[in-house]
């Protein structure tokens, strides 16, 4: 399958004012094992990245890596236009970041936590610490357990806490690895319209995840990870018109419309019970239609649809994704 914008080789960088995430030949080894394998990430300012692909897929690694927390063993990558590590002092208090789950003092509240996290951020303005951090425990939904021990805390509100850690000050870029973990139904969607609202507020997201329905409802532009490299890059709307639509013929001969369906030049032509399916391509569908009335092929009924996200990342991966949540 081509994909706009997909990755290769040849392919001409962004301009480096335009992007809020640039990595060139980004890899990691871990021994003999290559983790992340030559990526070259490019996430426009002001989008909603999705970082997608199976678990596994290197995604973690490469972030850890941009932020520093991981030395790459080759290549190198900027962020917010500057390059990384030489100006990580003055780049990542920009920067919001929630990497493999939160980590808290079990012993504190979840206010307490978030002021000692606040008044170890050097550009955190001290006289606004109350007012911020009340404001982003109230934008997770945690205001009213902001006095609870975070030992009591569960899964999802540990997540919730970790989350308003990310926007206790005003962030250009916010890096988040799985940000739903743990989430209830109603969690995870009030994180979505968190993530929204941070981006029509002039932020950068870097999204990574393995659902699906987050891709779908609030990303711009996708990125898809498969077994330590980067298959596909594009935004969102640009990967979904790539994909070519199935065309699907019902009738009792689907072995004759088959071939009618090869013979047109559709590909990954199958055959079920009354029915054959072939894609498209460059072939109009009333080309398809008159070829079978044509061959004097019954058709009981005729469709075109166009692919799901599902099929087109099992498509570059061929692994299943997560389409829950």
């Amino acid at each position: 399958m081509s994909l706009a914008r997909s990755v290769t080789a040849g392919d001409p960088a962004p301009s480096v004012a335009g992007l809020a995430v640039q990595s060139e030949g980004l890899s990691k080894r871990f021994g003999r094992q290559v983790a992340v394998d030559a990526v070259d990430l490019t996430v426009p300012r002001g989008s909603v990245y999705g970082f997608l692909g199976p678990n596994g897929s290197g995604k973690t690694t490469t972030i850890r890596m941009l932020l520093g927390l991981v030395r790459p063993t080759a290549g190198g990558h900027r962020l917010l236009g500057e390059r990384m590590p030489d100006h990580a002092a003055g780049v990542l208090p920009r920067i919001g970041a929630l990497v493999e789950g939160p980590a808290f003092h079990p012993y504190l509240s979840g206010l307490e936590n978030l002021r000692r996290l606040d008044a170890a951020d050097r550009t955190a303005d001290p006289r606004t610490a109350s007012a911020r951090i009340g404001a982003a425990l109230d934008r997770v939904g945690l205001g009213a357990a902001a006095g609870k021990r975070y030992r009591a805390y569960s899964l999802g509100m540990r997540q919730r806490l970790a989350l308003a850690a990310t926007i206790l000050t005003p962030r250009d870029l916010l890096i988040l690895d799985e940000p739903t973990n743990g989430l209830d139904p109603q969690g995870t969607r009030e994180v979505r319209a968190l993530l929204t609202e941070i981006a029509a507020e002039g932020a950068t997201v870097l999204l990574s995840t393995h659902l699906l329905s987050e891709v779908e409802q609030v990303c711009t532009d996708v990125g898809v990870m498969h077994r330590g490299r980067l298959v596909a890059q594009a935004p969102l709307a640009e990967l979904r018109a790539s994909a070519a639509p199935r065309a699907r013929v019902e009738t009792d001969h689907p072995s004759e419309a088959a071939l009618v369906l090869r013979e047109l030049g559709l590909v990954e032509v199958a055959t079920a019970a009354r029915e054959a399916t072939g894609v498209l391509g460059s072939v109009p569908p009333e080309k398809v239609v008159a070829a079978l009335v044509h061959a004097a092929v019954p058709v009981r009924g005729f469709a075109v649809n166009a692919p799901g996200l599902e099929e087109l990342f099992v498509s570059l991966t061929g692994e299943g994704f997560d389409v829950s949540g």
